[in-house]
């Protein structure tokens, strides 16, 4: 085998880089650094998309009012159809929203007492959108139901639609008492 002076049985000592191993090096470093470019790249954009503290608090207020009017407004329907039914709006820490409320005196001392509550809970630090919904049809709690999704995602249109599910769900409840 002839050797010359750098190379040793084929490997290039680093006495004497070639200019492929020098081109490599380069094309090496450059990819190195555009992958590190890509990187805040993509951190500074998920940081732009990222909301803001005030921007969270102020969707999940506009989230809140849409939805608990829905609330509101399909709960009193509701109390429409089956007359007795008083409505109450609920707002404060447990949350804002909509309730109805009806007891029946079935006899000497015997109250069966009804009662659909959905709300909107306040925000907390989960970021979240969550709605709350509790029915009691004459004196049994038949209903509990419980949804969230990250505020940035949440739909209020799907959450509308969930409300007036459940609203369906407990008037089938009630009328088959």
């Amino acid at each position: 085998m002839i050797q010359k002076k750098g190379v040793s049985a084929g490997f290039v000592t680093e006495n004497e880089p070639t200019s492929h191993s020098m081109d490599f090096e380069e094309k090496l470093k450059k990819a190195i650094e555009r992958g590190q470019r890509r990187s805040e790249a993509s951190a500074d954009a998920a940081h732009q998309q990222k909301l803001s503290e005030s921007e969270l608090r102020s969707r999940h207020n506009q989230i809140r009012l849409r939805v608990s009017d829905h609330i509101e407004r399909s709960l009193r329907k509701l109390a429409d159809h089956f007359p007795g039914f008083q409505a109450e709006i609920l707002y404060g820490d447990k949350g804002w929203g909509a309730a109805i409320t009806r007891d029946d005196v079935t006899g000497p001392k015997r109250n069966m007492f009804s009662r659909l509550e959905i709300s909107v809970r306040p925000l907390s630090s989960l970021n979240i959108v969550d709605v709350l919904a509790k029915g009691t049809v004459r004196n049994r709690e038949l209903f509990s139901r419980n949804f969230y999704e990250d505020i940035e995602s949440a739909d209020i249109a799907k959450l509308e639609q969930l409300v007036d599910t459940w609203i369906l769900e407990y008037a089938e409840l009630f009328a088959a008492r």
